[in-house]
């Protein structure tokens, strides 16, 4: 029997290289904008509710066929999906969570056979975003506690888990978590993780399991 028996990704720079929430601004006149107040998110240093509440806004009156061409600006990290299919292969439980949108991970993800994945759900009325998200906001407590109920969901116990992640968001999960897991993460994220990935090659993970 593995000793770890479940892995939960972040998505937004860990599983794919992009920011989905720039690659959507970039069809404002925003991109800059949004782009400087992910990266101070990302880092920490700011309120990530109310941080992606402001990027939100502006994408108010975007057509929803934004979603279809932000996909094809999405690229895996690499060795990610060999790692999803090993860990697949080792009957892992695989999941994502993000502080990005299920509008357009709902797609991306639909081959890959993942166990779970949860994230924030923009608002689209008559075809065009409303600037507003539905339902709760998938921040850095709320990933800690998808992580605890895909944990309970499996009946795994949570130092059989592992989480993946980048950012200051994910520092929850990653502290709760069996093992966490830096891949090129914020310094924040490095001091608290039990591995730092610096390579560019997700599948490193492997070597830890």
């Amino acid at each position: 029997m593995h000793k770890y028996q479940l892995v939960l990704f972040d998505v937004d720079s860990t599983l794919i290289e992009q920011e989905v929430i720039d690659l959507l601004a970039n069809e404002t006149q925003h991109g800059q904008q949004v782009a400087d107040v992910t990266s101070r998110a990302m880092a920490g240093e700011l309120n990530f509710d109310e941080a992606l509440r402001q990027r939100v806004a502006l994408l108010r009156g975007l057509p929803e066929t934004v979603f279809a061409k932000v996909l094809d600006q999405i690229t895996f990290s690499p060795g990610a999906l060999s790692l999803i299919r090993e860990l697949q292969n080792r009957k892992i439980f695989v999941g994502a969570v993000s502080g990005g949108f299920l509008n357009v991970l709902t797609t991306l993800f639909s081959d890959l056979g993942l166990d779970f994945l949860e994230a924030n759900t923009l608002e689209v009325s008559n075809g065009v975003l409303t600037g507003e998200l539905i339902g709760s906001i998938v921040n850095r407590e709320m990933k800690k506690q998808k992580l605890i109920q895909f944990a309970e969901q499996f009946s795994i116990n949570i130092e059989n888990t592992v989480a993946v992640g980048d950012g200051a968001n994910d520092l929850e999960m990653i502290k709760a978590a069996g093992l966490g897991v830096s891949y090129r993460g914020k310094p924040i994220l490095n001091e608290a993780a039990d591995v730092v990935l610096t390579e560019p090659q997700l599948n490193l993970l492997l070597n830890y399991l």
